[in-house]
C-alpha cells in the first residue's frame, strides 16, 4: 500500500501514544502531548506528522520549529528533551519521514533538522545509506546515563558506589524527609536557584505547571524537606518500566546536608516500588559536574547519537555552554539577583531548546 505522511491531529493522539509505547525505540519524549507542551509553554510552532499505510501508523515524527532571534532558525525532534528522531516501522517510512524534515528546511528558511536519536541508527544498514544523502553527526557533546534497578532496596542502595553511598545515609542520618505531588511553584524555587549558580537560565513555572498538567498520568514531583523547608526538588516522568528524574535543583542548604543525594535515591526508591525497573539520569555534557554526579552513582555513560541535515552553507547549531563564546555571559549571570534571573531567564532559554 502507498505511505501517507499527514499533521497530527487531537483524534490521531491516543493512537500516536499507542505506536510508541509499543515501538522498540519509542521513548517518553516521542509523546504526542509535547506538541502542545512546546507550543503553549515557549510559542514555538510544532509539525508533527504521522506516517499511514493502509490506515494504521507505521512511523511517526515529532518535530518542532525553533525560530529565535539570539539562538537561529532550526528545526528539532524534538526540542527541550533528550531524545527524539522519527519511528518507524521498516527503513522505508523512516527515510521517508528524515526526508520530510528535510523538505520543510527551504519552506521554513531554517539552517537545520536536529534528530535526537538515543541509539545509534546505523544499525539499520539501509537507514545508514540514507545518511550519507546529507545527514551528518555532530560533536560528541552529550551523553546519558541509564542503568536497571531492582525491587529491592537495600540492593539498589549497595549497588551506589561508596562515596556517593555515604551522601545518600548523611541525607537520611540528617533527618531529611521526602514529600511526592505536583507543587511546581516548590519545584521551580529550588529549580531555579540551582540553574542560577550554574550561570544558565531558568525556564518559566508555567513550563513545569503545563508539563505536570498534559502527564498528569505519568509524572510527579519529589521534594526533599530539612525540618519542613524544601531544599531540593526534582520532576519526573515515568514511560513503560522506566523512571526519568528530569528538572531538579537545590538549594544551597541541600548541598551541605546531602539534599541533591538524597533526593536521587528517594526518586529510585519510590520508583521502585510503583514497579520501575530502569533509572534514567539523562543527558549530560562530557567533562561536566553533571557528568561526573551521575558516574560517580554507579552509572555508566552511553553516547547519544544525534544527526543534522543542513541548509546550503549553514554549520551545526553551537547553542551550549561548552561553547567558549558563551564563558563570560555564564559568568556574569551567575553573578545576578536571583528574582532578576528569574525575570529574564525565560526571555532566553525559550531559543535553548
Amino acid at each position: 500500500m502507498p505511505l501517507a505522511i499527514r499533521p497530527l491531529d487531537l483524534p490521531a493522539m491516543p493512537a500516536w501514544d499507542a505506536f510508541v509505547e509499543a515501538h522498540p525505540d519509542g521513548t517518553f519524549f516521542h509523546r504526542a502531548a509535547w506538541s502542545g507542551v512546546i507550543e503553549d509553554a515557549f510559542g514555538h510552532r510544532a509539525h508533527y506528522v504521522l506516517a499511514e499505510r493502509d490506515g494504521a501508523i507505521v512511523g511517526v515524527l515529532p518535530l518542532v520549529h525553533m525560530k529565535t532571534r539570539l539562538f537561529g532558525n532550526t528545526l528539532v525532534s524534538t526540542p527541550f528533551c533528550v531524545y527524539g528522531g522519527p519511528l518507524a516501522v521498516d527503513a522505508e517510512t523512516r527515510a521517508a519521514l528524515a526526508e520530510h524534515a528535510a523538505g520543510l528546511l527551504p519552506r521554513l528558511g531554517a539552517s537545520a533538522v536536529e534528530f535526537r536519536f538515543r541509539d545509534a541508527p546505523d544499525s539499520d544498514s539501509d537507514w545508514a545509506a540514507g545518511w550519507a544523502a546529507g545527514w551528518a553527526a555532530g560533536p560528541p557533546l552529550h551523553v546519558t546515563f541509564r542503568k536497571a534497578i531492582e525491587p529491592d532496596h537495600d540492593r539498589n542502595l549497595k549497588a551506589i558506589p561508596r562515596k556517593q553511598r555515604a551522601m545518600v545515609r548523611k541525607g537520611i542520618q540528617n533527618g531529611l524527609t521526602s514529600v511526592c505531588d505536583h507543587d511546581a511553584a516548590v519545584l521551580h524555587r529550588c529549580y531555579a536557584e540551582s540553574v542560577r549558580n550554574l550561570g544558565t537560565p531558568v525556564f518559566p513555572r508555567r513550563y513545569f505547571a503545563i508539563l505536570l498538567e498534559r502527564f498528569a498520568d505519568c509524572a510527579d514531583v519529589v521534594t526533599i524537606l530539612d525540618g519542613g523547608k524544601p531544599i531540593a526538588s526534582v520532576q519526573n516522568f515515568y514511560f513503560r518500566n522506566e523512571v526519568l528524574p528530569y528538572y531538579g535543583g537545590g538549594t544551597a542548604e541541600a548541598r551541605h546536608r546531602a539534599g541533591n543525594d538524597f533526593m536521587y535515591w528517594e526518586v529510585m526508591r519510590r520508583a521502585a516500588d510503583r514497579g520501575c525497573r530502569l533509572f534514567d539520569f539523562g543527558r549530560s555534557k562530557i567533562g561536566t559536574g553533571a557528568y561526573a554526579f551521575k558516574h560517580n552513582w554507579g552509572f555508566e555513560p552511553s553516547p547519544l547519537n544525534y544527526r543534522w541535515h543542513l541548509a546550503p552553507g549553514a554549520a551545526i547549531p553551537q547553542n551550549n555552554p561548552s561553547n567558549p563564546k558563551y564563558r563570560l555571559f555564564i559568568a556574569a549571570w551567575r553573578k545576578l539577583p536571583l528574582p532578576v534571573a528569574n525575570a529574564i531567564g525565560p526571555l532566553i532559554v525559550r531559543g535553548l531548546g
